[in-house]
C-alpha cells in the first residue's frame, strides 16, 4: 500500500463522515474528486465504497478487481478523543492502486495484473501532479 501521500486544501472534511469508516478516517470529498478524474481518463468507476480504512474506487471487476484506495492518514498519535477534525491544510491524504485476483481464479490460471496496476498508478500520479492545489510528499 505505497501509493501517494499529499497535502491539499481542495478537500474539506464533512461533519460525521468518519461514521462510515474508522474514527478520524476522512476522504469523502477526495474519493468523489478522484472518481471524476479517473472517469475522465476512461475508467468506469463504480460508486464509492466506504471501508473502515477509507474509501475504495472500483475501476474493474474482471478478469480481476482493480481499484484505488484513498483517504486521510489517521492522526492517532496526536489526536485525543473528542478532538475536532484537523484543519484541511493539516491533513495528509493518501491514495494507492491495487489489484486483487480471487482465490478461485488463482487456483486455475495465472492472471498478471502488473500492466493494469502500472497504468492506474501512472494515471493517479498524473492526476495528482496535474492539480495545482495538491502537493505531493516524498515518502
Amino acid at each position: 500500500m505505497e501509493g501517494y501521500r499529499f497535502k491539499s486544501t481542495l478537500f474539506d472534511i464533512e461533519p460525521g463522515e468518519d461514521e462510515q469508516t474508522n474514527p478520524r478516517m476522512y476522504g469523502r470529498q477526495l474519493a468523489a474528486w478522484l472518481k471524476v478524474q479517473l472517469e475522465g481518463r476512461g475508467y468506469v468507476v463504480e460508486p464509492v465504497i466506504d471501508e473502515d480504512w477509507g474509501r475504495c474506487l472500483v475501476c474493474l471487476r474482471a478478469p480481476f478487481m482493480l481499484w484505488v484506495g484513498c483517504g486521510s492518514v489517521a492522526d492517532y498519535d496526536t489526536a485525543k478523543p473528542g478532538d475536532p477534525p484537523p484543519a484541511k491544510e493539516d491533513v495528509i491524504w493518501h491514495c494507492f492502486p491495487e489489484a486483487e485476483v480471487s482465490l478461485w481464479k488463482r487456483l486455475f490460471r495465472r492472471i498478471d495484473t502488473t500492466v493494469a496496476v502500472a497504468k492506474l498508478d501512472a494515471d493517479l500520479r498524473a492526476i495528482l501532479a496535474g492539480e495545482s492545489r495538491i502537493t505531493l510528499m516524498d515518502v
